[in-house]
């Protein structure tokens, strides 16, 4: 149907292939053999995958004993700094908590004086309220006979 041309061994495959015998189902095929599992043989011969072994080599004027001791010092030297680092950022963290503290307690400071004030003030302006009442109670009591 498609145009591709098929090429067969021999005059037996051509033969099975025109009465539509599926290769499936005929045992001397490799496609019965690859279905039913017969091959073993070439089951066991896959193909290896190579594994990559990283050898390590020195380079021109360092040996690979001097490139590792090399290495330690730097995975130390950055350990040490990411140590710095990190008591760094909790030292300034305390810092602004301390800092934020403080003026929290600056401000409620100047809100208990504001509102100290406020009650004095309302307390004097009450006392003289009760006292302009009884200087005004005893003037008309003055006047009044019983």
């Amino acid at each position: 149907m498609d145009g591709k041309p098929f090429l067969f061994a021999n005059k037996k495959c051509f033969s099975r292939f025109s009465h539509k015998r599926n290769p499936r189902k005929i045992r001397w095929t490799q496609f019965y053999r690859k279905a039913h599992r017969k091959n073993k043989s070439a089951l066991l011969k896959k193909k290896k995958t190579r594994r990559i072994v990283k050898k390590e080599r020195g380079i021109v004027g360092a040996s690979l004993d001097l490139i590792n001791a090399r290495r330690q010092q730097q995975k130390e030297m950055k350990t040490a700094t990411l140590r710095e680092q990190a008591i760094k950022e909790l030292k300034e963290r305390k810092r602004a908590k301390a800092l934020r503290r403080k003026k929290e307690r600056e401000e409620r400071r100047k809100k208990k004086k504001t509102t100290e004030k406020k009650d004095k003030k309302r307390t004097q302006r009450e006392q003289n309220k009760k006292s302009k009442n009884k200087f005004n109670t005893k003037q008309k009591n003055i006047g009044r006979k019983f």
